[in-house]
């Protein structure tokens, strides 16, 4: 009788090329904090220099103020996206496996909430310093501690997993895995959109609160 052999294969990523985990990755933790940063500093500048008294006085509400941010720096931010496409694509290979399509709107939701927690920052913070301070300490630890970039998130103690599901940025470097790596389509990463959307509206909320706040009662 001839005996059963077992073989390991690898279905994505064969030839175990790091550029193709680390790169795609890299993608989530960098739109994860320019962004955000930008539109953080640019709020509290804005404060520092009392030109925002003009928009609190002005007949704009606090939704219509957020929006014209957001949208602002959510068109940086995907500029930025493309050339971090393009440049991963020239200089390592990296190019989209499956259907590019839930990336275009997965990047686009992804930068709405990061984009809202930059807004949170700059509404809640009064000087530049403290702001790249909060985005440094939020962004950059959870991005790198809590996202999956480096380690996977099955190691990642208790209650810290726990906190793991509130980070866009988990669900985006898993959505551009899959583009890049697995290819498994609208199957396998529309509930990671749905995540980010969910915690993209939470997080406007919060900052559409603290605006209200803010704004001079008419």
């Amino acid at each position: 009788m001839l005996g059963v052999v077992s073989q390991v294969r690898l279905w994505f990523n064969p030839g175990r090329q790091e550029s193709l985990f680390i790169v795609p990755g890299s993608y989530g933790v960098i739109l994860a904090i320019f962004p955000p940063l930008l539109i953080a500093i640019a709020l509290v500048r804005e404060k520092e220099q009392g030109t925002i008294l003009q928009l609190y006085a002005s007949s704009l509400s606090a939704f219509e103020l957020l929006m014209g941010k957001s949208l602002a720096y959510m068109l940086v931010g995907l500029g930025e996206a493309v050339i971090l496409f393009i440049v991963g694509f020239l200089l390592f290979g990296v190019r989209f496996i499956g259907d590019p399509i839930p990336l275009a709107i997965g990047t686009l939701v992804f930068l709405l909430s990061g984009v809202q927690l930059g807004l949170i920052i700059g509404i809640f913070t009064t000087t530049q310093s403290a702001a790249v301070q909060a985005i440094g300490t939020i962004k950059v630890l959870t991005a790198f501690l809590l996202a999956g970039f480096l380690f996977p998130l099955n190691s990642v103690p208790f209650p810290f997993s726990i906190a793991a599901y509130l980070v866009p940025v988990r669900y985006y470097i898993e959505l551009c895995r899959d583009i890049f790596v697995r290819g498994s389509g609208w199957f396998g990463t529309w509930y990671l959109i749905i995540a980010m959307l969910i915690l993209g509206i939470a997080e406007f909320g919060v900052a559409w609160w603290g605006m209200r706040r803010m704004q001079l009662s008419s």
